[in-house]
């Protein structure tokens, strides 16, 4: 049975065909070089995975600096500093990365782009729409689009301009309806925000609302109670709601069954940000839809390659029709150049070696709850967000940490608000048990793990 978000998919599709407006792409096949036989081989058959950690692993979070140099930021935050001809480095655990299985610096998938690169040049042609949709591109889409239990995918050159992306096709859906005309109430689309939704979603909503037939709600940060009270009040049809699942600076999920029940009761369309779940949260990876066993209940998932996946780009995995509405009509899809085929290569490589090395994300998890128990802080996620206050504090702690072998950043405004500062703590799959008692020693040497804040701040992006 169609949805009634899928019939105004439709009726936006057929208004864009009538304008001509409607873009179609076509993978342009690489194959110069190999064999019939060679292309016949799943490419799964070709590339290396491991059962346990290897010795190249921990290059993902083992980095050295110049020393003894630090520089100051204008704000006063230390940074890593870097001096000519220098020839002392100082060794740092790295906890403020977003590698989060370590992928970056895996063989396998540096192999995959290098074959690529050797056999096909940087690429790529041109935009995707044009002629820089490749093979490559396309069995990307593909495994990501099962890997997110979707119909199919759209490639994207970030995560920022997938989400940027979305938001504009999403407008378009009440502008289309209107025909040209100035959007009538029943025409436009009404999109929820939680309030600490991701900079990119929020860049989003900002272009899709110059289109007019955009009204904004923002809900406090996952109140169900609040969003439900909006909903209820809210006499427009076309009903979307937009969140984070995992959020970047506070470490929290999303509240997925609560969203799920609303979704079931208003009708609306939910989309997730999936960032920072996609390949650590869920037993294959799938991401926090799939850890909380409501993918079927994901109508759109965007995400990024740029984080767990280890290698670069963004994609959205939703229905064909969804992909070919936003790649009709989502202008920082349609305006770049597409993904070079390297890139493609590795990070198809990457959601093979996820797929099959689960022992990464057993490890990762098991980090987590090393730092739980060591600690006592009732962390949730990878991602451990240690409130500070002061921009003083949260320099000073940098600096302790710096000097103590840890690069842990302190995050200042604007990105979080005023007197929210914070230490932005990654764990990795590539961490051991040693490394979280070493770094949990060195910050309780800077903060009160009794005293500390965590998952309290009032936001760190707003509309």
């Amino acid at each position: 049975m169609m949805s009634s978000w899928d019939h105004w998919v439709e009726e936006a599709l057929q208004q864009l065909e009538h304008l001509q407006l409607l873009m179609t792409m076509i993978p342009i096949y690489l194959h110069h070089g190999a064999t019939q036989e060679a292309q016949k081989k799943p490419i799964e058959d070709e590339l290396d995975v491991f059962d346990e950690m290897q010795p190249w692993d921990r290059s993902s979070v083992e980095v050295h600096i110049s020393e003894p140099k630090f520089i100051e930021r204008p704000r006063g935050i230390p940074v890593l500093g870097d001096e000519e001809g220098t020839k002392k480095f100082k060794r740092l655990l790295l906890f403020s990365g977003n590698d989060y299985l370590g992928l970056g610096s895996h063989p396998t998938i540096g192999k995959a782009a290098s074959k690529a690169a050797l056999e096909h040049g940087m690429g790529p042609r041109g935009s995707a729409l044009i002629c820089g949709y490749t093979d490559y591109h396309r069995r990307l889409e593909s495994g990501l689009a099962d890997l997110k239990n979707k119909e199919d995918c759209l490639l994207c050159p970030t995560g920022f301009a997938a989400n940027v992306a979305l938001m504009v096709a999403l407008g378009s859906v009440g502008s289309l309806s209107a025909a040209g005309k100035t959007p009538l109430t029943h025409e436009k689309v009404a999109i929820f925000s939680d309030a600490l939704n991701h900079a990119s979603i929020i860049d989003g909503i900002r272009l899709a609302q110059r289109q007019k037939s955009v009204e904004i709600f923002i809900y406090r940060h996952c109140d169900m109670t609040h969003l439900n009270e909006l909903l209820s009040s809210c006499t427009i049809r076309k009903k979307a709601v937009v969140t984070d699942s995992l959020f970047s600076m506070d470490g929290d999920f999303a509240p997925m069954i609560e969203l799920v029940k609303l979704r079931k009761e208003h009708n609306f369309l939910l989309v997730i940000d999936d960032a920072h779940g996609t390949f650590v949260c869920g037993k294959n990876g799938g991401g926090v839809a799939e850890e909380y066993h409501c993918e079927k209940d994901v109508d759109i998932c965007v995400g990024t390659l740029s984080k767990a996946a280890g290698c670069h780009g963004g994609f959205i995995a939703c229905s064909k029709n969804w992909k070919q509405l936003i790649q009709s009509r989502g202008r920082s899809f349609m305006f770049s150049t597409a993904m070079p085929v390297p890139i493609a290569a590795a990070a198809h490589a990457a959601l093979i070696v996820a797929r099959k090395e689960t022992w990464r994300r057993r490890a990762i998890w098991n980090r987590v709850q090393d730092f739980r128990a060591l600690t006592g802080i009732p962390i949730n996620s990878h991602i451990i967000s240690l409130i500070v206050g002061s921009e003083e504090k949260a320099e000073q702690a940098t600096e302790s940490l710096l000097k103590s072998g840890f690069h842990v950043i302190g995050i200042a405004p604007p990105v979080v608000p005023p007197n929210s500062c914070r230490l932005r703590v990654t764990l990795s799959a590539t961490h051991t048990r040693d490394d979280i008692e070493k770094i949990t020693v060195a910050l309780s040497r800077c903060v009160n793990f009794q005293e500390i804040r965590i998952n309290g701040s009032n936001g760190y992006a707003r509309l």
